[in-house]
Order: structure tokens, then C-alpha cells, then sequence
């Protein structure tokens, strides 16, 4: 009787073959990409608020590399020179300008703040005469219910930090850590880079390149749109005899730096405060916000996308809801760089790299 071999069959359970070997391998590298995948998702989740401060930091020192820039171009000196030159420039001029205005701002923001609950109510006592109002009317908050809910909401519309001492932190997280961004950029950039395969970092860069260069020009174009903005309202509301044309005029100009929602958020108020004093000063206000929402939307709107990138107005407007109801009002605020941005993204690694598309440039065009 011969002894029995030991040695399994090839195609035994025991000994995988090389096809389930590669079978487990697939598997194996499947479910680890997902794992990742999901952490990410929960990195972003439970960090929401954290990445979207790093983000206006990195917008911060965008715009002030931007500036110096100009600057070294212009007047052949050191970058870093020229870095320090305009955040000097800029403190002196922040700080200058809040020591000559800051008693008549606090001044306006506090009759602001007493005027816009009276306004509301002298509002509702004037609807109460209409029957269709009345209805539409009885549906919306009382003026104390929604003073007491937009002062919830300012708190909660830092960044990272919330109330009003969060909201100065974050303001100083910004200003310091853009500072240093702007200081060496390419520190931070190659660093980056590194965590991409080596044979994809070239590309990599062009990529982030790419996206320093068009929220450079998105930001340049928004911050003289938002000082023309802020500088049409107060003199056109003083003009017109509205009361604390100042701080609404600071409100619009700040404001304006959000795309079509920002100056129908600016222009309530300054309604308001005018509703108060006469409602065909109302009127006149409703008319001033208009043509200045009309310059915005078909003058300099369309010369900010012509020279940063064409984001169409109904992307922008679905972008904020979206990342509104993720991270608040400041989600709001940064949804149009954080959309120009996802776009760059999609058109040069997905569209351009993947599907191999190189004339779409041409036939957007």
C-alpha cells in the first residue's frame, strides 16, 4: 500500500493560485482606496472649518504677493522689499483710516443697529393695512425673533473660531499666517509637490500655478469692484439724504465682495433705514442698489471674468447654496474662488489630462 502524498493538488484551497493571488491584491488595494476615501471625507467633514480658514490665508497672501509683485515689476526692487513696503502700506492705510472714521462708524453702527428693528416694525404696521400683506406678513418672524436670529448668526460666521473674540482670532490668523505664506511661497508650494509622484509633479505645479495665477486676477478685479461699490453707495445714499450713508456704504462695498447675493444682502438695510424716513425715499434707494447691481453685473463683473476666469452666474449662484448650507456664511463669502478653483481642477487634471480634451479653450472662446 503506497503512502499518500502530502503535497496538495495545484488547484487545492490550500495553496492560492496566482490568479487569486491577484484577485486579493485588487481586492486588497480596492477597499484600501475606499478606506482612504472615506477618511478623507471625515478629515474634511470634522476639519470643515479649519480648511476653509486655511484657504482665505492662502487668498490673503495671493493677494498680497499679487501686490508686491506689481510693485518689484514697477519699481525694480526686491520682492521681499516690496512685500514689506505693502503691508506697511496697507496697516498705515487701514489703521489711518480707522482712527479719522472710527468714532462717526461706531457711531452709525450703533444708531444701525436701533434703527433696523424700528424699521422693521414701522414696516409691519404698514402692511397691516393690505389684506394680501397681512397674510404674507403673518408667515415671516417677528422683528425681535429675527434680530435675535441674524445675532446668533454673526457670531457663528467666523471661519474656525466663534463670538466676536473668534472673530478677531480668525481676522489675526489670517493677516499672520498670509503674511508668511506671501513671505516664501515656494517653500510651501515644493512641499506640496512632493507628496505627488515624481513623474506627475511637473504638471502639479503647472496646476497650482495656474490656479495662484486666476484668483490673483479674480482678486485684484474684486477688490477694486468692492471699493467702487462701497464708494457709489455711501455718496449715492447721501445724495439721496439717506440717513448712515457711511456704514452702508461700508456694508455694500464689503459685501460686494460675494457675486449677485451680496448686494441684495447690503441693499435690505439701506431700504429699511430709508422705509423709515419716507417711502418714496425707499423707492429712490431700491433704484440707487439697482444700477449699481446693473454696473456690477454688466460692467465689471464681465471685465473680472474676461481677465481671471468666465464663471457663469447660475454655476456661482448653485456654488454658494451649496457651500452655504456646508460651512455657513463663510462658505457663502468664499464659494466663488473655492468654485473657480474646483474648475481649473475638473478642466486641466480631468478634462484636458484624463479625456485628452486640449481645444477647449478654443471653442469656449
Amino acid at each position: 500500500m503506497n503512502d499518500q502524498d502530502p503535497t496538495p493538488p495545484a488547484g487545492d484551497a490550500a495553496t492560492p493560485t496566482p490568479v487569486h493571488r491577484r484577485l486579493m491584491r485588487r481586492f486588497a488595494l480596492v477597499d484600501g482606496i475606499a478606506a482612504l476615501f472615506l477618511a478623507l471625507l471625515a478629515g474634511i467633514y470634522y476639519a470643515a472649518n479649519a480648511l476653509l480658514l486655511v484657504f482665505a490665508c492662502i487668498l490673503f497672501a495671493i493677494f498680497l504677493y499679487e501686490l508686491s509683485a506689481i510693485l518689484c515689476r514697477r519699481f525694480h526692487i526686491n520682492r521681499k522689499l516690496g512685500l514689506v513696503i505693502v503691508v506697511v502700506l496697507l496697516l498705515l492705510m487701514i489703521g489711518l483710516g480707522g482712527w479719522a472714521m472710527a468714532p462717526r462708524i461706531a457711531e452709525q453702527a450703533n444708531q444701525l443697529a436701533k434703527e433696523i428693528p424700528a424699521s422693521l416694525q414701522r414696516l409691519q404696521q404698514m402692511v397691516e393695512h393690505h389684506p394680501l400683506l397681512r397674510r404674507i406678513a403673518s408667515e415671516l418672524p417677528q422683528p425681535k425673533q429675527l434680530m435675535q436670529y441674524l445675532g446668533r448668526m454673526a457670531p457663528d460666521a467666523g471661519l474656525f473660531f466663534g463670538g466676536v473674540l473668534g472673530a478677531i482670532a480668525n481676522i489675526a490668523i489670517i493677516l499672520f499666517v498670509g503674511i508668511y505664506f506671501a513671505l516664501s511661497p515656494r517653500r510651501y508650494i515644493d512641499g506640496f509637490i512632493k507628496l505627488v509622484p515624481p513623474r506627475k509633479r511637473e504638471r502639479a505645479g503647472q496646476v497650482l500655478d495656474e490656479i495662484g495665477g486666476t484668483l490673483a486676477r479674480w482678486l485684484l478685479g474684486t477688490s477694486c469692484s468692492m471699493l467702487i461699490a462701497g464708494t457709489a453707495t455711501s455718496i449715492g445714499l447721501s445724495l439721496l439724504g439717506v440717513p448712515l450713508a457711511l456704514i452702508l456704504g461700508i456694508i455694500a462695498g464689503l459685501l460686494d465682495f460675494i457675486p449677485y447675493l451680496g448686494p441684495i444682502m447690503a441693499g435690505v438695510p439701506a431700504v429699511l433705514i430709508a422705509l423709515s424716513v419716507d417711502p418714496q425715499l425707499a423707492l429712490y434707494t431700491t433704484l440707487l442698489f439697482l444700477g449699481i447691481q446693473m454696473m456690477h453685473g454688466y460692467v465689471m463683473q464681465p471685465m473680472i471674468d474676461s481677465w481671471a476666469v468666465s464663471l457663469p452666474p447660475a454655476l456661482i449662484i448653485v456654488m454658494q447654496l451649496v457651500f452655504g448650507t456646508i460651512f455657513g456664511f463663510a462658505g457663502i463669502a468664499l464659494a466663488t474662488p473655492l468654485t473657480a478653483s474646483l474648475m481649473l481642477l475638473v478642466k486641466m487634471l480631468y478634462v484636458q489630462d484624463i479625456l485628452g480634451d486640449r481645444d477647449e479653450d478654443k471653442r469656449d472662446s
